[in-house]
Formats: C-alpha cells, structure tokens, sequence
C-alpha cells in the first residue's frame, strides 16, 4: 500500500466534493441504506435479535453508508484513513438528525476493544486500496478482532473479476449539478505489468459560472478477484463467504458477506 499519508491525502483532497460523485447524493443514500440494512437484517436479524445493531464503516468516507444506516436506525461508528473526509460525515449526519462519532483510523489498525461491534462495513471500494497481502491480511484481522463472534463481515468492491479480464483504461464521464452549475467526474487507469494493480487519476471538472475548476487526483488499487478476497477473508476467521450481485442486494456493488467464526 502506498504510505497512509498518500491515500489520506487524496481522500483529503476530494472530501469537499465528494457528493458530486453523485447526481442526487441523499438518493443515493437512501438507496444504499436500505440495501445494506436488507443484507444485514437477512444476516443477523433472526429470533429475538432484529436490530438495530451496532455498525463500524471503518472506510466511512464523507459518511454515504453510515449516514444511510443511521436513519434507518442502526448505531454507527465511523473511521476513515482520511480525517477531512470523517470530520465531512460527522458534520453531514449532523445536519440529518443522525448521532454519528466518526475519526480518522487506518483500517489495518483500529483503535477499538475486542467484539466491540455486531456488523463490520467496508464498502466502496475501499479495501483494494491495501496493495499487498499483508496489508489486506492486517485489515481484515483487525476487522475480525473488533466483531463479536457470529457477527457480520460486510464488503463491496468493483467487479474486479470482469475489469481484470478487460482491463479497461477509463471510466465514462458522470455528471451532477454543483452549486455554481455542473460537475463532471471520470477516471483515467494505468495498469502495472502484474495485470493486478492500476493507478488511477481522478479527474473533476466544476463550473462556476463561464468558468471551470479541475481537480485532478491520484491513488491506486489492488485488483482482488473474488476468490483471492474470499482467500483472505477465510483466512481472517471469518466463515461463509457469500457474494451477491447488485441486481439482487440493490447495493451498487457486488456485495461480500461472512460471518464471523
């Protein structure tokens, strides 16, 4: 992985316009919400334990799942190896009426008791930032020291099995208002030889006006197909591995579920 200095930096500069991601960021919300609380409720709300459950989104971002599960009742904690980017969730649930501690934390080394949480979430493609099984085999154990046993391992990725395959160079443009007008958003990825890693420039094109504002920011990604992630969270303590596909989960992403052992 590069230096957590690095990541932080990039997700440092792009909170603040995080939600141009998005055409309707609070939609989005509210659709991924209601997906993650389905997976969950299908998962561990069975007999007299039907939640709400405690939650750690320990890669929170600017609070997208965290606020989501949040309205829907469930007590999150949120950590972010960017501390600009957990500082935005805080505010932003804030502003929804919904309680949210969140801090900047790295993923490989969280600051939290033994089984202090029923759900662990890392979702958008957040872990494929760790570019070395170490790293990815440090993330995890953390993940499962921090989940009581029999709670829930909740992941999402980019479809990487696909992508590898392809191999694609971009992603196409997104478009979302901004307060002075428009924001366009894409992707420019580099493959390294391996076939596995990529780094990626991160374009932002903002309009105020006649003029416009671009941002360009740069990270990298491991690649991790389904059966090396699978791999590593077996691997983790973590038992029942299950994928599910987007159009069945209503989650944006394939979606990664295990339970702890």
């Amino acid at each position: 992985m590069p230096e957590p200095s690095d990541v932080a930096r990039f997700y440092d500069r792009l909170a603040a316009d995080y939600h141009l991601l998005y055409a309707d960021w609070d939609a989005s919300m509210s659709r991924q919400g209601a997906a993650l609380d389905r997976i969950i409720g299908a998962a561990l709300g069975q007999g007299d334990d039907r939640g709400p459950f405690s939650v750690l989104d320990c890669s929170c971002g600017i609070g997208t799942q965290s606020i989501a599960l949040g309205l829907r009742g469930h007590r999150v904690t949120g950590t972010d190896i960017s501390p600009s980017a957990a500082a935005r969730a805080v505010r932003e649930a804030a502003l929804r009426d919904v309680p949210l501690r969140a801090a900047g934390a790295d993923m490989r080394q969280l600051p939290f008791a033994d089984g202090r949480f029923d759900v662990v979430l890392s979702a958008d493609n957040s872990l494929p930032h760790l570019l070395s099984a170490p790293d990815v085999r440090a993330a995890l154990g953390e993940m499962r020291r921090v989940v009581r046993d029999g709670g829930l391992l909740v992941l999402s990725t980019r479809p990487y099995d696909e992508i590898r395959r392809t191999r694609p160079a971009s992603t196409l443009p997104q478009l979302a208002p901004a307060p002075g007008g428009r924001a366009v958003t894409f992707q420019l990825w580099d493959w390294h030889d391996d076939g596995e890693h990529y780094d990626l420039e991160h374009f932002q094109l903002v309009s105020d006006g006649p003029d416009w504002r671009v941002e360009v920011r740069r990270t990298s990604y491991w690649a991790l197909t389904r059966r090396q992630l699978t791999g590593f969270v077996t691997e983790a303590g973590f038992a029942g591995p299950e994928w599910t596909e987007p159009e069945r989960s209503g989650f944006f992403q394939p979606v990664l579920t295990a339970r702890a052992l």
